[in-house]
Parts: C-alpha cells; sequence; structure tokens
C-alpha cells in the first residue's frame, strides 16, 4: 500500500455491545495520569477531573465572597463616608438589596466551603447563586423609583448596568455544564430587565419607554453579554480540562476514534515526546448502567485480566500493549501498538476467501502467537477472524498478529474459575468459533484454541464459517454435534487434501483427536504441499494492488 492505507487499532470490539461505526470524526484530547490502574477519560459527557472539581469549588467560594465585599465597598462603605450618598439608604427598599446581597454571598461561600456536600451540589448552587446576584445587583441598581420619576431622561442612560459584567466574571471563573450555563446566563441577563421594567411601570413612565425601544436599548446588549459569556466560559473549561490531563499525564494524545459501542471507544492516540502511534481501548463507567456492581467489576476485571495476559506475552505476533489502568472515574483503559492493515474477518468480505498458500502462511504465524501462550499455560478462548490481524510491519506483509486475549484462562483447574470471566447475560466466546469443551463449560487446554484457529482456517478458505443456523442454540448444537463438510467442498480455490484433512482434524469433537499442539499444528502446515507459493514478495504485490482506502483501511473490527 506504500503508506495509503490508514492504521487501524489492532483490537476487537466484539465484547462491547451496540454498533461500531468508524465515523471519521477527527479531535485532540489529552488523556490523564497514567498512575497505577488509572488512565484515560472520555469527554463523551461532561466529566470532570477531581483537580478541575476542587478547583471549581475553590473558585466558587473566592467568588462568593468577592460578591460581597463588593457590595461593602460600593455601598456601603460610601454611604458612611459621605451623607449625600447616604441618603439613597434609606428604609427596607434602599438597604434590603445591598445587605441581601452581601448574605448571600457569605451563605453561598460557607457552603462551598462544606466537605459533605458532592462537587455537582455546589456547581449548582453556583449557578443558583449567579442569577440570584444578577438580581440583587438589578435590585441595588434599578430599584430607584423616585430618581426615575424625578429624572426620567435617565431611563436612556441605566443600560448596560453591572450585571453584564457580573455574568461574564462568573461564567469564566466557574465554568459549567453548556445546558446549565446557558439557562443560568439567561436567567441572569433577565434580571435586570424585569427590575428596569418593574420599576418604569412603579413610575408611571411606560409611554416614554415603549416595548419596542425597551428591548432594543436594554434586552439587545444582554443578549450579546450572553453570548459572548457563553462561548467564553467553553473556551476556558476546555482549556482548563486539556491543562489539567496534559499536566497529569504529557503522554498520549487521542487523535481520533476509530470505533464506538455502547460500552466503550477505541481512539488512535500519538504519543506526546515519541513518535509512536498507539491505539487505546477504554470502556465508558456511565456505560455500566444496566447492569449491578458487581457485574460492573466483573467486566473491568476482565478488561485488566485481558491486558495483564498480552502484556506477559512477547511473540511477534501478539499484539504490543504499552500501558493500562482504571481512571479516577472508573473508566479502564490500555494502550496498544496500532497496526496497518485488517482483520481476517474484513480481509475475506471484502476480498473473497484467499488461495491455500496464504491461509498456510497466516496460521502458521498465529501459531507461534499460541504457542508462546500456550506454554505459559495461557489459553486465549476467543479465537476468531476478528481477533487475527493481518497488516504490514515494516517492510513485510501479511504479518500476523493475535489480538484480544480478553477470554484467556490459566490452564490451573483453580485460576481458571477465578479467571474464566463473563457477565450472566453474556455468552463467553464466539458461537460461530466455539469449541465444544467451552459450549459445555468443561476444562479447556491450548488444543481448545486450535479448534478454533481450524475454525478460522475454514472462514478463510470458504468465505463461511464452518456451521450457521437460525439461532445462536442451532450454531453451538452444530459444534457439538455435527460433522463439518471439508472445505475443499465449499472453498473457490483449489484446497489441498493435506489442508482439508489438517482442517478437520482441528475441528475433532475430541480435544485428543486434534493436533497436540500448536507447534505440532504450525509443522504438519509447513509440510503440506502447495502447488502456488506465497511469501513476502506476492503478499507485497497484492497489498500493493488492493491499495486500500482509508476509509477501508479505518472501519472498525
Amino acid at each position: 500500500m506504500h503508506g495509503e492505507e490508514e492504521r487501524r487499532a489492532p483490537m476487537s470490539l466484539e465484547d462491547i455491545p451496540g454498533e461500531h461505526p468508524s465515523d471519521g470524526s477527527s479531535a485532540t484530547r489529552f488523556l490523564p495520569r497514567l498512575k497505577t490502574l488509572e488512565g484515560v477519560s472520555s469527554r463523551a459527557g461532561w466529566s470532570l477531573s477531581p483537580e478541575l472539581r476542587r478547583q471549581i469549588t475553590r473558585r466558587l467560594r473566592a467568588i462568593a465572597i468577592t460578591y460581597s465585599l463588593a457590595f461593602v465597598f460600593a455601598d456601603i462603605v460610601p454611604a458612611i463616608l459621605f451623607r449625600e450618598l447616604g441618603e439613597r439608604f434609606r428604609g427596607l427598599i434602599g438597604w434590603g438589596p445591598t445587605l441581601g446581597s452581601i448574605a448571600a454571598g457569605l451563605l453561598v461561600a460557607g457552603v462551598a466551603s462544606s466537605p459533605r456536600l458532592s462537587w455537582q451540589i455546589k456547581l449548582n448552587l453556583g449557578l443558583a447563586f449567579e442569577v440570584a446576584g444578577s438580581y440583587g445587583i438589578a435590585l441595588a441598581q434599578y430599584l430607584v423609583v423616585p430618581e426615575i420619576r424625578n429624572e426620567p431622561h435617565i431611563l436612556h442612560v441605566l443600560s448596560p448596568s453591572w450585571v453584564a459584567i457580573w455574568m461574564l466574571f462568573y461564567s469564566i471563573v466557574v465554568p459549567a455544564p453548556p445546558g446549565k450555563t446557558l439557562v443560568a446566563l439567561i436567567a441572569s441577563a433577565s434580571a435586570p430587565l424585569v427590575v428596569l421594567w418593574s420599576t418604569i411601570h412603579a413610575a408611571g413612565l411606560a409611554d416614554l419607554m415603549p416595548l419596542p425601544v425597551f428591548l432594543v436599548q436594554h434586552a439587545l446588549p444582554y443578549l450579546i453579554c450572553v453570548a459572548m459569556a457563553f462561548a467564553g466560559t467553553r473556551v476556558v473549561y476546555n482549556l482548563g480540562t486539556d491543562v489539567a490531563r496534559a499536566r497529569e499525564l504529557g503522554s498520549y494524545r487521542l487523535v481520533e476514534r476509530l470505533g464506538r459501542g455502547g460500552m466503550g471507544e477505541v481512539w488512535r492516540a500519538s504519543h506526546q515526546l515519541l513518535a509512536r502511534p498507539a491505539a487505546i481501548k477504554f470502556i465508558r463507567p456511565e456505560a455500566l448502567g444496566g447492569v449491578n456492581a458487581g457485574e460492573a467489576r466483573m467486566l473491568v476485571k476482565r478488561f485488566e485480566l485481558e491486558a495483564r495476559s498480552t502484556a506477559s506475552l512477547t511473540s511477534a505476533h501478539t499484539v504490543d500493549l504499552y500501558d493500562f489502568g482504571v481512571t479516577d472515574d472508573g473508566s479502564f483503559y490500555y494502550v496498544m501498538e496500532l497496526l496497518d492493515g485488517l482483520d481476517c474477518d474484513d480481509l475475506v468480505r471484502r476480498f473473497g476467501a484467499i488461495p491455500a498458500a496464504r491461509i498456510v502462511h497466516l496460521l502458521v504465524q498465529v501459531c507461534e502467537s499460541l504457542d508462546e501462550a500456550h506454554a505459559k499455560g495461557l489459553i486465549h478462548r476467543d479465537v476468531k477472524p476478528a481477533n487475527i490481524y493481518v497488516c504490514r510491519s515494516g517492510n513485510r506483509f501479511d504479518f500476523a498478529k493475535v489480538l484480544d486475549f480478553g477470554l484467556v484462562t490459566h490452564r490451573s483447574t483453580v485460576e481458571a474459575q477465578d479467571t474464566r470471566l463473563t457477565l450472566p447475560h453474556q455468552a463467553l466466546g464466539t458461537p460461530q468459533f466455539m469449541p465444544p469443551e467451552v459450549a459445555l463449560g468443561k476444562e479447556t487446554d491450548g488444543r481448545t484454541d486450535l479448534y478454533a484457529l481450524g475454525c478460522v482456517a475454514y472462514w478463510l478458505a470458504t468465505g463461511r464459517p464452518v456451521f450457521d443456523g437460525e439461532s445462536l442454540y442451532e450454531v453451538v448444537s452444530k459444534h457439538l454435534h455435527a460433522s463439518p463438510d471439508p472445505p475443499s467442498r465449499h472453498a473457490p480455490h483449489e484446497v489441498p487434501p493435506e489442508l482439508d484433512d489438517l482442517v478437520l482434524a482441528c475441528l475433532e469433537k475430541e480435544p485428543d483427536r486434534r493436533p497436540g499442539t500448536a507447534r505440532e499444528l504450525a509443522r504438519r502446515l509447513r509440510d503440506i504441499p502447495l502447488t502456488d507459493r506465497w511469501g513476502d514478495e506476492q503478499a507485497e504485490a497484492w497489498w500493493a494492488e488492493v491499495r486500500l482506502s482509508p476509509r477501508e483501511a479505518t472501519s472498525s473490527p
């Protein structure tokens, strides 16, 4: 492809329910700090890091105190120092707005300091304070009926009030979710309009200020302030989250979403310091709303198991894992190498069944990955076309990588009981590639993966699964009881009898009748006499011919 194909994430979204689009959207995100079992936080939804939450609480307390002090120095101190200025503060109407505003500010500052209240409650209280503060300013400034009655010309010089500055100042200092921010801004902007319009009518001067003139002269400036404040708060909020994440991590930056499901997302990412792209797969905690706490812990544990299992393997044909963890909000992530190419499922769906020589070429590489895993007592349990990636590695083409060790188990019976992780409503494995012993819940070993690999070989040779059916149960039943047709009966290309026999041997119901190890299977694959050859030269020619477009290469696995 010589660089024309797009890099794709080396992972399957099969275990993430929901749609798997690759919408081509581009974004720049910073991931939170990578500490032990901590990591990616999605901007999907309104999610704040603990540091930013603490900042907002401190800012709310500071702005509430500042609000109260502003009234003290703008109203009370001048009224005490200058007799003529104190004249307007006679009676409840004169002192009420000022004293009420000071009290409200001190009350909010006290509540914001309380450790018993959540930051969400404090944030909502702050938005209510923004609106109440606007009415306090408007009442203090506009509740001057006698002055307006005596000097009606001041109606045309009363706008905008200090409310405009208060709106801009508060929304930028204490950012909030967009919807709540907009509602609070509109409610705040209404304060001077409501108070001034009421004062005009109370003074009997409505004829001097018709509604159209009032809207243009007084309402329009506040609408402009709302737009400015809303734009400002979004910029400040985005910068704040980016800076916080960059300060916490400074390693990976999300660039483009490669796939999204009901449980999480897969993103292409770039390292801040190294010229190394990566793929990051994570699951959002809010997506676990449909499961109970125990199931949520089980699912997160399954992701952790997949990461740890993959990290322990060093075969060149096993996908490399760079990092993994859990974020402060419970999102689980792992960072993996980003590969050029497509999985075996896409390979066959797009280009049809492949020749026998190419099947042997790919399966031998997969056997190398499984052989290392089995030697360490690890069983994949979900070998399928979507979990075998065909890619370019350096100058090599058709380089196979095994992905998603998410259902891995240890051969130890005791450990298997702890690591066979699934939710009550989920099937373990993929039905069309499910070995009989997995369907029956029996003990598994490396030969379990060889059965599934035989199913993969069947798919590559014929473009169809070994068994199909109207329902999951029918498919599983056939894996348990039906005898498969030889691949050559359905393959569009010539399949040597030796490959036919070896695939059928892998598909034996009894593990004892299958090849004993992945290494033995690889040896028998190499011994198959082939009329055609498939190596690096043929693979490079094929990739150059198909020339995958970026759109084709970035579809979700």
